[in-house]
């Protein structure tokens, strides 16, 4: 629960700042966020830095993919 916490009040405060919502960006930054606090947790900077590049990738590519209509799978077939 604090991960996510983490997430959506760093992508919010990211966006008023920088008063672009709905940017990738804002994503990727609360991703590293919750990436670092991961890694504080285990007490290991290579945990951080990985999970904040992992995290913070992975919500940018979701954001962009909602943006532009990208799907996983196709409709389902009846």
């Amino acid at each position: 629960a604090t991960l996510g916490a983490v997430f959506g009040l760093t992508t919010c405060f990211s966006a008023q700042v920088r008063e672009e919502p709905q940017s990738p960006l804002d994503y990727f930054i609360g991703g590293c966020a919750t990436g670092a606090v991961l890694g504080a947790r285990a007490h290991s900077y290579m945990t951080g830095t990985v999970a904040c590049l992992g995290f913070g990738t992975t919500a940018a590519l979701m954001k962009i993919g909602n943006k532009e209509g990208w799907r996983l799978t196709g409709p389902p077939k009846l």
